[in-house]
């Protein structure tokens, strides 16, 4: 029979005494549990209700210099859709400090040859539409609003008005994975992986400075510990503690926002796992340089969340983005994490799409474990 080797067993009895000993450092200091547990869920509270893409309610003023049952009808389509709030008046000069103020985000102004034109049948009557162009992306939301509400309502009258009037052929939309139109069902997947970009970088950022600070490194170095075995004691604990992180995330965002999820738990847990041991070999990175828990905790969220807040699709589209910041997203390992828990949560078990994401996140991970490992050394500076 084959016996392992002395050297094999006096390694594994020191990796299992250091993992044995972060573990209860994890116990004893409260920090690792505020930001494993309660962080994670203040933030996923924070994006799942305050970060939306979907405007209802939009203030809006309706202007009706034409009183005509044509214009009050379609005064009436506004006034019914649950995408606006209406005031209506009669003179637009009514709403011009409104406006200002912001008070309303727009002013619709049915004119009063309304009704002069609708009479004639070679053209089409009329609206206006001003928006506060200060906030662009609102002032495009009432615009693009109020044309499908005025698209709609042309609809409407012509099938009461005339049946054998409407077009042979007509278009019905269909939407694929978010049939709801939600934007809260992929910017909650995706802020998992922003969430867990912040808590696992942070958490192995402090660790290796908190044994600096502590004096503690230099009790470790006079062991015969080696690097490796030191990362990899370091690593284990706060990779079982941030999956099971992960996993609370993933269930509240379930029961608490009701987001779909068609893919398998135990690919989540997979690709879940390779992007959490990039984000601790990147904290591990950035504690060894530092040595400082302040430093390093300034660093995380300089080099971890902001680019992952940034540059991962989570909120700005990568397409859009000029080309030098579009090659700069391919070394943001969340991307690569937004775009395999958006796969999973709304599509499924797409094996294509999540192998091509998950091999460079290991890719990254890998370069930061070298790296660590090769700007750690046992001696002291």
């Amino acid at each position: 029979m084959l016996q392992d080797s002395p050297i094999s067993i006096g390694r594994a009895r020191r990796l299992k005494a250091l993992i044995i000993k972060e573990f209860y450092q994890i116990i004893r200091d409260p920090s690792s549990i505020m930001i494993s547990i309660v962080l994670p869920l203040v933030l996923l509270f924070l994006y799942g209700f305050g970060v939306s893409l979907d405007l209802d309610h939009l203030r809006v003023a309706l202007v009706l210099e034409d009183t005509s049952p044509d214009a009050q009808s379609f005064a009436k389509s506004m006034t019914d859709s649950h995408y606006f709030d209406v005031k209506i008046g009669r003179d637009r000069r009514e709403f011009t400090q409104d406006i200002l103020k912001g008070a309303v985000r727009g002013m619709v102004v049915v004119p009063s040859y309304f009704t002069a034109f609708r009479n004639r049948q070679d053209i089409i009557a009329p609206i206006q539409v001003i928006t506060d162009g200060s906030e662009p992306n609102t002032a495009n939301f009432v615009q693009n609003y109020v044309t499908g509400a005025w698209q709609n309502w042309l609809r409407q009258e012509a099938i009461s008005q005339d049946l054998t009037g409407l077009p042979l052929v007509t278009t019905e939309s269909r939407f694929w994975y978010n049939e709801e139109l939600e934007s809260r069902n992929f910017l909650v997947p995706g802020s998992l992986a922003i969430i867990m970009t912040l808590i696992g970088t942070l958490l192995t950022s402090l660790v290796v400075a908190r044994e600096w600070e502590r004096g503690t490194m230099e009790a470790i170095m006079a062991t015969p510990v080696t690097i490796v075995e030191l990362l990899i004691g370091k690593l284990v604990p706060y990779f079982i503690l941030g999956m099971g992180s992960m996993t609370l995330c993933v269930i509240t965002a379930r029961l608490l926002y009701d987001t779909p999820f068609r893919g398998s738990w135990l690919l989540l847990e997979f690709v879940s796992a390779c992007f959490l041991t990039t984000a601790l070999g990147l904290g591990l990175l950035i504690s060894i340089v530092t040595k400082n828990q302040f430093a390093a905790a300034q660093a995380a969220m300089v080099a971890a969340f902001l680019p992952a807040y940034i540059l991962s699709g989570f909120l700005f589209e990568i397409g859009s983005m000029p080309l030098p910041i579009q090659l700069l997203t391919y070394i943001v390992a969340a991307k690569y994490f937004v775009t395999s828990l958006q796969t999973l949560f709304l599509v499924g078990d797409i094996w294509s799409l999540i192998i091509v994401n998950v091999i460079p996140m290991l890719l990254i991970g890998l370069i930061f474990f070298i790296l660590s490992s090769r700007l750690s050394v046992k001696r002291l500076d």
